[in-house]
């Protein structure tokens, strides 16, 4: 009798294991690291209202300055349209 009780009990903490894995990896997982990680990362951040601190002209202007200060390439002719 003791080894089918031993067996029974065996099988129902497979069982439960079984059922509530989802809930536990969820919890310990690798993909529940990569949210805390994230969430962390996240309270770091902070909001800021565009119309609190820039007017239209000084938002106008940083993003002429942005703009001016991206890389320009001057197209080049390809192979095909020198011969045409």
């Amino acid at each position: 009798m003791g080894v089918v009780a031993f067996v029974l009990l065996a099988c129902a903490l497979v069982l439960v294991a079984g059922v509530e894995w989802p809930r536990v990896s969820a919890k310990v997982g690798r993909d529940a690291r990569a949210g805390r990680k994230r969430t962390r990362r996240k309270e770091s951040l902070t909001l800021i209202d565009g119309e609190a601190h820039l007017d239209s002209d000084e938002f106008a202007k940083s993003v002429e300055r942005d703009l001016a200060s991206l890389p320009v390439f001057e197209e080049r002719d390809d192979d095909r349209s020198r011969r045409e």
